[in-house]
């Protein structure tokens, strides 16, 4: 793991981490439950628990469709049509599959980043993406599906 986070500038490796905090959060106001009565007390009943991190996972999910169009713009011919068409997937999913009550949405959102996660190396080996964001992808994605995972499988 500290291999995998060397490879990394400190920028965006510090940026990821923050972006992890509500996906932590939810998961640690899910185990401990006088955590989660001091969150509802002083944030409210959407910043505990599954609804933080369905909430703010659809966000994320949504603005990684961005970073993808992004990554597509430096793509010629063919392979821009295909890059573009497939940075939409990510926020078509997060918009789609977001129902279904707590477990469902969770489980597909970790199915979302998953898929993610198969479009970034995609991009990676394309050659449009740094050098250095498989490793925070990998890094970033590992933590976000376990913190996922609590509220699906405990």
């Amino acid at each position: 793991m500290l291999r995998l986070m060397k490879s990394i500038p400190f920028a965006p490796l510090l940026l990821g981490l923050a972006g992890l905090i509500p996906f932590v959060w939810g998961a640690a106001t899910y185990l401990a439950e006088p955590l989660a009565q001091w969150g509802v007390r002083a944030l409210g009943p959407r910043f505990v628990g599954p609804y933080i991190q369905l909430f703010y996972g659809t966000v994320i999910l949504s603005f990684m469709s961005g970073v993808l169009w992004g990554f597509a713009t430096k793509a010629q011919g063919a392979r821009a049509a295909t890059a573009y068409t497939l940075s939409v997937v990510p926020a078509l999913w997060a918009f789609f599959m977001s129902g279904g009550g707590p477990t469902a949405a969770a489980t597909n959102l970790i199915f979302g980043f998953l898929g993610l996660l198969i479009l970034d190396f995609a991009f990676s080996i394309w050659g449009l993406a740094p050098r250095w964001w498989m490793s925070l992808r990998i890094l970033l994605t590992s933590i976000v599906v376990a913190c996922l995972a609590v509220g699906v499988f405990l």
